[in-house]
C-alpha cells in the first residue's frame, strides 16, 4: 500500500506540464519552415536520443536524482536579443533547472513528441522550476497554440532589444560565419532608391516584435508573458533578474553581488557560475564588433521601426526607449 500511495502522490503532483507529459501528445505536424537567413548558434539536440524514455515518477523518487517535468517557463525570444545571458544567470539560482542547448521543439522537433521533449529536461526536486530556452520560437507561427497544447499555464519570457541594432548583430553572427554574404545596406533594401524595406529578410522580421506578439496574445493572456530588455540586461543585470524571479515566483537570491562588468567584453559576466567557485563570462560568440554601417541606412531602418515599436510598447506597456 505505501508503494501504490507514494507512486499516486509523485504522479499526481505538479503542474499540467507533467500531466501533458503522461498523456497524449497532440498529432504530429510537420516542422514548419524556417525564416530566411542563418540558423541560431546556440547547440543543436539533433544528436540526443531520438526516442527517449519518458521516465518514472516513482522510480526518480527512489533513486533520489528528482523527476524530468515539462518545463514551466520558457524563454521564446528573441534571437541576438540577449537569451543566453539571461539563461546562464538563471542558473544561478538554485530554485531554477535548465537545459543548456536550445531543444527546438516547437518549431523543428514537434514530430518528435512530448515524451521525446521531457526526456531532454534536467531533473527537478519538488518545488524547483524546469526552463528551456529557444528564440526563434518567439517568431514561429505554430509556436504559440503547441506551447499552449503542452500547458496552458506556461511562462513566457520574452527578450527583447533595440530592432536596428539587433538585426545588425544578427547580420555581424551570419558574416562571421559566412565572410562572402552581401552587405548588410544591400540586403536591408528591396530597392535602395525607393527605400523599399525587405521584411523577407529574417535579420529585419524578426525584430517586428508587434507583429509576433499579436501572434501569442491569441493563446496566452500578457500576464502570462515577461518582457526583459536587452539593454537593462546588460546595464542592470540585477535589476532585470529581479524582475524575472519575481515573474517565476522565486525568492530573489540574484543580485548584484553575482555580477561584475567585464570592460574588455562590454556586458556584465557572473562572479561564479553555476555549480562553480570561479568567473563566467559569455564566450566569444558574445559581443562580436560590428561591421560600420551607412549611417543613412540605420535611419532609415529607424524610421520604419518607430511604428511597430510604438505599438509594441501600447501592447506591453513598456517603453523601451529605443526612439
Amino acid at each position: 500500500m505505501l508503494f501504490l500511495w507514494l507512486y499516486m502522490f509523485y504522479s499526481c503532483a505538479g503542474s499540467c506540464a507533467g500531466l501533458a507529459a503522461r498523456g497524449s501528445p497532440a498529432p504530429p505536424r510537420a516542422a514548419p519552415p524556417l525564416l530566411p537567413g542563418e540558423p541560431g548558434e546556440e547547440s543543436s539536440l539533433e544528436e540526443q536520443r531520438a526516442a527517449p524514455d519518458a521516465g518514472s515518477p516513482i522510480s526518480s523518487f527512489f533513486n533520489g536524482s528528482g523527476t524530468k517535468r515539462l518545463p514551466q517557463a520558457i524563454i521564446i525570444g528573441v534571437k541576438k536579443g540577449g537569451t543566453r545571458a539571461l539563461l546562464e544567470f538563471l542558473r544561478v539560482h538554485p530554485d531554477v533547472r535548465a537545459v543548456g542547448a536550445e531543444p527546438h521543439f516547437f518549431d523543428r522537433n514537434y514530430e518528435r513528441g512530448l515524451a521525446w521533449y521531457r526526456d531532454l529536461m534536467p531533473r527537478t526536486l519538488e518545488g524547483q522550476i524546469t526552463m528551456e530556452k529557444t528564440p526563434s520560437y518567439f517568431v514561429t507561427k505554430e509556436a504559440p497554440a503547441r506551447v499552449s497544447s503542452m500547458c496552458g499555464a506556461t511562462k513566457l519570457i520574452v527578450v527583447v532589444r533595440d530592432p536596428v541594432t539587433r538585426a545588425i548583430s544578427d547580420y555581424t553572427q551570419t558574416l562571421s560565419k559566412r565572410p562572402d554574404i552581401p552587405t548588410f545596406e544591400s540586403l536591408t533594401f528591396k530597392n535602395r532608391t525607393t527605400g523599399l524595406i525587405d521584411t523577407s529578410w529574417s535579420a529585419i522580421q524578426i525584430g517586428i516584435y508587434a507583429k509576433h506578439l499579436e501572434n501569442w496574445l491569441l493563446h496566452f493572456p500578457l500576464r502570462q508573458l515577461l518582457f526583459v530588455s536587452g539593454e537593462r540586461l546588460i546595464s542592470d543585470p540585477a535589476g532585470e533578474l529581479g524582475r524575472v524571479q519575481d515573474f517565476l515566483g522565486l525568492k530573489r537570491i540574484i543580485s548584484d553581488k553575482h555580477f561584475y562588468f567585464n570592460k574588455t567584453k562590454g556586458f556584465p559576466c557572473l562572479k561564479k557560475a553555476e555549480g562553480s567557485s570561479k568567473p563566467h563570462c559569455l564566450g566569444k560568440t558574445k559581443g562580436r564588433t560590428h561591421p560600420d554601417i551607412d549611417q543613412e541606412v540605420v535611419q532609415r531602418l529607424r524610421d520604419f521601426y518607430r511604428p511597430f515599436n510604438m505599438k509594441f510598447y501600447q501592447m506591453t506597456g513598456q517603453d523601451f526607449g529605443w526612439d
